[in-house]
C-alpha cells in the first residue's frame, strides 16, 4: 500500500521462534540467553544484524569527537610527497568544503578506513575495507551557492566560508557537478543584464540570495532553484528562456521564496517557472523524485553500492516484513520492496513522506506503506501494545539515523521487537559505535562492518 497512518500499530500476544541464517554472507549474531516461555518477544536462537557505516562528512551538523584528519593551511603544495599534494581550488582554505584537498585521496581513504577500525575494533566481529570511488571529482549532485557583496559592494558568487556567514568567491568547485558549476556561473552572468540585485545580509536588501541546481545523475535532468526574498523577479520567462537557450539539459526552472533573516537556504513557498518542479532519478533500478527540498544522497554511485549492500544483507527472501526506520522519501524501502512481502516505511517528515508515497506510486510498488512519525515513538508504540499483530511483526529492521543517531529507547523497543536481522546506515562513525554498544548489550553480535565513502576530499 503507498499510504501512511498516524495511528499506533498493533502489537503481536505472543514471541515466536527465529534461526540463524547460515549463508556464507557476514550478519550480526544475537546470542540469547535462556528463557522462558513468559519472555515475550525474545528469541531463542542467534539473529544476524548488518551494519554499514558510510562516510558523510559534508552532510552539515557537527561531529561527536574531533576531527583527526583536516590538513593545515601549510599543506599548499607536496611535491613527491607520499601522503600529500597540492592543492588546486584557489578557495579550498578558506571555504571548508573540501578539507582534505591537500591530501592525496589514496591516503584520504587510509585514514577514514582507519577511523573506522579505531571506533569499531571490539564492536565489529569483521571490518570490510572501505569502498573508495574510481574518480572522486565532481561527484556532488546537489550544488548551493550563494549570492552577496563583497567589501567594494560589488556582486559575487560563491560559498560560504566555514563557520560563517562570508562568502568565498568562487566559480567552480572541485567536488560538485561541474556542469552545475557551470549553470550556476551563467545565473550570476545573467544578473546585470535583467537588472537583479543579490542579496545582501548586512543590509537585508536585494533579491537573488542562492540558486541550489541539483542533477539526475542517471537520468541527466537539471533543477535549478532560484532562492530569493520576495516572488516579483524581472522578466522571469525570458530569464529562464535564456538560461536553456544554453542549457536545454534543465529541465524545471523554481522560483523559491525565502525571505527571513536565516542561514536556512530555502524557504517555504515555491514557485514553478519552468517544467514540472522536480526531476527524477534511477538508482537500483528504481525511480525516485527530487524536489528543491527533498532529501536525496548527493553521490548516487556511491550511493548505490552502499544500498545494494544493505539489501545484500537483509538477505531477502520475499517472505520478510521489513521496517524502514527513517525512511526519507523511501529510497532503501522501496528498493527492498522488490525482494520482501511487505516494507512499512516510519519517517515524521511531511515532504518526505509524501515525495515516498509518490516515489512508491511511480515505482508501483504495492508492497510497501509509510507512517508519518517519529521513529522512537513508533518503535516504542509498536513493541508496547498488548494485542501487537503477527503480521506488523518486522523480520528485518534498517535505519539510517541523523547525524545523531538513533536514541536508547529505539534500541530497547528494537530489542523487545527481535528482529532477525539489523541494517544499520550510518554517516557518524562516532554515534555509529555509541549505538552499536547499546545492540550489543541487549544481546546483538555486529558481524561485518564496512565503509563506503560517500564525500571524498571531505573529513
Amino acid at each position: 500500500m503507498d499510504t501512511y497512518k498516524k495511528a499506533a500499530p498493533q502489537k503481536k500476544a505472543s514471541s515466536r521462534p527465529g534461526t540463524a541464517k547460515a549463508s556464507g554472507r557476514p550478519s550480526i549474531i544475537r546470542s540469547s540467553p535462556q528463557e522462558n516461555a513468559a519472555d515475550r518477544g525474545k528469541k531463542q536462537q542467534s539473529k544476524p544484524f548488518r551494519n554499514a557505516p558510510q562516510d558523510k562528512a559534508a552532510g552539515g551538523g557537527k561531529k561527536q569527537q574531533s576531527k583527526p584528519f583536516r590538513n593545515s593551511p601549510q599543506q599548499v603544495t607536496a611535491a613527491g610527497s607520499k601522503t600529500k599534494t597540492d592543492i588546486v581550488c584557489p578557495a579550498a582554505l578558506r571555504c571548508g568544503g573540501c578539507d582534505l584537498q591537500g591530501i592525496r585521496y589514496e591516503q584520504q581513504l587510509q585514514d577514514k578506513d582507519h577511523r573506522l577500525k579505531r571506533l569499531l575494533s571490539g564492536i565489529a566481529q569483521k571490518l570490510v575495507p572501505i569502498a573508495g570511488m574510481d574518480d572522486p571529482m565532481h561527484y556532488r549532485c546537489k550544488v548551493n551557492a550563494a549570492f552577496g557583496l563583497d567589501r567594494k559592494g560589488r556582486p559575487v558568487l560563491g560559498r560560504y566560508e566555514k563557520n560563517s556567514h562570508r562568502i568565498v568567491p568562487a566559480s567552480s568547485c572541485m567536488i560538485e557537478d561541474a556542469r552545475a558549476n557551470e549553470i550556476a556561473g551563467a545565473v550570476f552572468a545573467l544578473l546585470p543584464s535583467f537588472r537583479i540585485r543579490v542579496y545582501d545580509e548586512d543590509s537585508q536588501t536585494g533579491l537573488l540570495r542562492h540558486v541550489q541546481i541539483r542533477r539526475g545523475f542517471a537520468t541527466g535532468q537539471y533543477m535549478v532553484t532560484l532562492v530569493c526574498t520576495n516572488p516579483v523577479f524581472p522578466s522571469k520567462q525570458n530569464f529562464v528562456k535564456a538560461l536553456r537557450d544554453r542549457f536545454p539539459e534543465i529541465a524545471t526552472v523554481i522560483l523559491n521564496i525565502n525571505d527571513k533573516h536565516t542561514s536556512m537556504v530555502l524557504g517555504e513557498r515555491n514557485i514553478i517557472l519552468y517544467g514540472k518542479g522536480y526531476i527524477e532519478d534511477k538508482l537500483c533500478g528504481c525511480t525516485f523524485r527530487i524536489s528543491p527540498g527533498s532529501f536525496y544522497q548527493v553521490n548516487p554511485p556511491q550511493a548505490q553500492r552502499l544500498y545494494e549492500a544493505a539489501i545484500r544483507y537483509a538477505a531477502l527472501t520475499g517472505k520478510e516484513t521489513v521496517l524502514d526506520a527513517y525512511c526519507g522519501t523511501g529510497t532503501i524501502g522501496i528498493i527492498a520492496a522488490g525482494k520482501a512481502k511487505q516494507v512499512i516505511g516510519v519517517e515524521r517528515n511531511d515532504d518526505a513522506v509524501r515525495d515516498a508515497i509518490w516515489n512508491a506510486r511511480c515505482n508501483k510498488t504495492r508492497n510497501i506503506r509509510f507512517v508519518k512519525m517519529d521513529a522512537t515513538e513508533y518503535m516504542e508504540q509498536l513493541s508496547e501494545t498488548q494485542d501487537f499483530h503477527e503480521a506488523l511483526h518486522p523480520d528485518i529492521l534498517i535505519l539510517d539515523p541523523p547525524r545523531s543517531g538513533t536514541t536508547p529507547r529505539f534500541i530497547d523497543a528494537a530489542a523487545n521487537l527481535s528482529p532477525d536481522r539489523i541494517i544499520y546506515i550510518s554517516c557518524c562513525p562516532e554515534t555509529l559505535a555509541r549505538d552499536l554498544k547499546l545492540f550489543c548489550r541487549k544481546g546483538y553480535h555486529v558481524k561485518e562492518a564496512q565503509g563506503y565513502d560517500l564525500f571524498p576530499f571531505t573529513d
